[in-house]
Parts: C-alpha cells; sequence; structure tokens
C-alpha cells in the first residue's frame, strides 16, 4: 500500500511538473524575447516595424517604425535614451485581436520597463480622443451608459493621461494633432 501511495504520489508530482512547464502562462515567462523590466535594451528588436492599430512594437536604436493609416487613431511613441524607439498605436474601437485603447499604455510601459526615457511623443486624431479612453475604452461602456466624447481637442488631458499610464513625468510628453495619413517615426 507503502508502494502505491508512493506511486500515485510521484505521478502527481509529475503531472503538476507538466503542467507547470506546458501552462500558457509558464511558456510565456519562458518566452526568450520576452521583455523584462530589469534589462537596458533590447537585444533583438528588429530595426523596421509596423505597428497597427492595437499594436505595441520596438525597434533597435536608429530603427525606424511605421504607423499605418492613422485617421482617429492616436499614435504613441517612446524614445529610449540608447536610441531605440518604442511604439504604440492606439485604436479608437478595438481591432478583432488586438489591444483596446485601455489597455495600450500598459503593454508600452511593460515593453519599456525601467530603460531610460528621453521624450515621450503622442500624434494622431487629437480631437477625437478624450483622455479617458485610455482608462476605459469606448467599447467598456454598457448600453445604458453614455462614453465621454471630447467637445474639443484635449492636448494637455491627453499628455497627462499618457503620462500616468506609462508612470512617467509629464514633461516628457507632447502632443501633436497631425492630418490623417501614415506615420514615420526614426
Amino acid at each position: 500500500m507503502i508502494d502505491f501511495k508512493r506511486s500515485i504520489a510521484t505521478l502527481a508530482v509529475a503531472l503538476v511538473g507538466a503542467v507547470a512547464l506546458t501552462s500558457p502562462s509558464a511558456a510565456a515567462d519562458n518566452t526568450p524575447n520576452r521583455p523584462t523590466h530589469a534589462r537596458s535594451r533590447s537585444v533583438t528588436a528588429p530595426d523596421r516595424a509596423t505597428v497597427t492599430e492595437g499594436q505595441v512594437k520596438e525597434v533597435a536604436p536608429g530603427g525606424v517604425i511605421t504607423y499605418p493609416s492613422v485617421t482617429s487613431c492616436l499614435t504613441v511613441t517612446v524614445r529610449l535614451r540608447d536610441g531605440g524607439l518604442v511604439g504604440a498605436h492606439a485604436s479608437l474601437f478595438q481591432v478583432p485581436g488586438e489591444l483596446r485603447s485601455d489597455e495600450i499604455l500598459a503593454a508600452l510601459k511593460h515593453l519599456v520597463g525601467n530603460r531610460p526615457v528621453t521624450a515621450i511623443q503622442v500624434k494622431g486624431a487629437v480631437g477625437a480622443w478624450h483622455p479617458s479612453y485610455f482608462v476605459k475604452a469606448i467599447e467598456s461602456y454598457g448600453e445604458e451608459e453614455q462614453p465621454p466624447y471630447p467637445a474639443r481637442p484635449e492636448p494637455e488631458g491627453l499628455a497627462t493621461a499618457v503620462s500616468q499610464g506609462l508612470e512617467l513625468p509629464r514633461r516628457l510628453v507632447t502632443v501633436e494633432d497631425v492630418p490623417d495619413g501614415d506615420q514615420i517615426a526614426s
């Protein structure tokens, strides 16, 4: 009976270990290219990236980020001290399978980690955005709720929302209303 209990216990330990090694969260934790907050720079960032609505990506120092078709969107480009860029393309409405506007700053903050930041540039359809969209996305409101709509452009409010969402000084953030089209950050 003791051998049977030992066999069961050994099997249980093996199963728990196998589940831990194959669970999505464990797999994500073991991904070699996953950014961490402690590292000083990305070793694997590409030289070029296209960041579409709801995405966050990084390029190596001297690299270029292209944000295609910025119409009702905002882009947030974080300039790192080493010359690298981390960019987010925030969409008013969630693109299926991508991040919502209230998730984008947390993802951007995570990818930047603790690396030194020299500037944060917010560009796009400033007049279409209420600062609260970075806290609660438009599609998060229920049928009985009315999301806030901007009565006028609020660049200062957007700068403050981005600063708070990234937990970086407000003085680093600039906001610029730009016409429709592709944006390039280099």
